[in-house]
């Protein structure tokens, strides 16, 4: 069984520093009890500086507010706030390459009624990559994503991954690495928790938003590839298109940049280190470690140093 924490672990809870052990949630919640809640996935990384850094942090709880929002959950915290308190909850656990987890989550109320108030904790753990590092076998899932217009779909919601479990699991009990879900119209949608893009006759084609979490890491491999010169295209396709593919690669914070070796036993005739993938993965490497935070005025593990940083974003 995963460690998250021990009896030393710290979280940010409600805005103070406490023991993981120590933590309380109430047991009434409409988040435990329906899956209304929001949060993010976001890692940090020791830099070629020696610095700790997070990546993409002001975006990152930007969706979260916006997750929230969607879902019509109160949401009173500001980024800078809250970038700080990640700092200080890395510092305090001692932790760099670190996975971070904030989930804002409902008070008590068995009702469907709006809450007057949520709650937000910020957890830290250690974590490799999420589908580890060998070529992945990908099997098309019969579950698809669900219709948007059943959900808010954009927003990173508890709820929703149910669905990623489900199909995940299935994947996994078949023999395959990871699942890949479509959509309602039978489209190549994403992953149980990861974007994805291939590769066909030198550029790379992605799905297109709408019925797909708008996923921050697949907008930096968006940047990348401008900055690389590799050709993107968003379109639909299906599950028969893509095995058609020269290679093909999930891209997530937890996963960040894994390739696949095949798809319903379909495998992909490029070699991994010669595609664009495997470019990407290495450019994605470099960005997330060395780059500099000059945006977000950096002080060592301390975080923002004040609000007039923003001004400078």
């Amino acid at each position: 069984m995963a460690s998250y924490y021990n009896e030393h672990t710290i979280v940010y809870l409600d805005g103070k520093y406490v023991k993981s052990t120590e933590a309380k949630v109430d047991l009434y919640g409409q988040t435990l009890h329906y899956g209304l809640g929001v949060f993010e996935g976001i890692r940090s990384y020791r830099n070629v500086n020696g610095d700790t850094k997070i990546f993409k942090a002001w975006e990152h709880y930007e969706r979260l507010r916006k997750s929230a929002e969607a879902l019509n959950m109160p949401y009173p915290w500001h980024d800078i706030d809250l970038i700080n308190a990640t700092y200080e909850v890395l510092q305090r656990n001692n932790l760099q390459d670190a996975y971070i987890r904030p989930l804002v989550y409902g008070p008590a109320n068995m009702s469907f009624n709006l809450n007057a108030e949520s709650h937000i904790v910020i957890e830290v753990w250690e974590m490799g990559k999420f589908l580890g590092d060998k070529l992945l076998r990908v099997m098309t899932s019969p579950f698809q994503r669900p219709n948007p217009a059943a959900f808010k779909i954009e927003a990173k919601a508890c709820g929703h991954y149910v669905n990623s479990i489900l199909a995940s699991q299935d994947a996994k009990a078949k023999g395959y690495d990871e699942a890949l879900l479509t959509d309602m119209h039978g489209f190549v949608a994403e992953g149980p928790g990861a974007n994805m893009f291939y590769e066909k006759d030198g550029k790379l084609i992605t799905p297109a938003l709408g019925n797909i979490l708008p996923g921050i890491t697949r907008a930096t491999i968006i940047e990348l590839c401008q900055e690389l010169k590799i050709t993107v295209e968003e379109k639909q396709f299906t599950p028969d298109t893509l095995k058609q593919a020269d290679s093909a690669f999930f891209c997530g914070t937890a996963a960040e940049v894994i390739g696949w070796e095949s798809l319903d036993e379909v495998k992909f005739p490029l070699n991994w280190n010669d595609s664009l993938g495997r470019v990407l993965q290495q450019a994605y490497k470099d960005r997330v470690t060395e780059q500099a935070l000059a945006p977000e005025k950096l002080d060592g593990n301390k975080g923002l140093k004040s609000k007039e940083a923003i001004a400078t974003r």
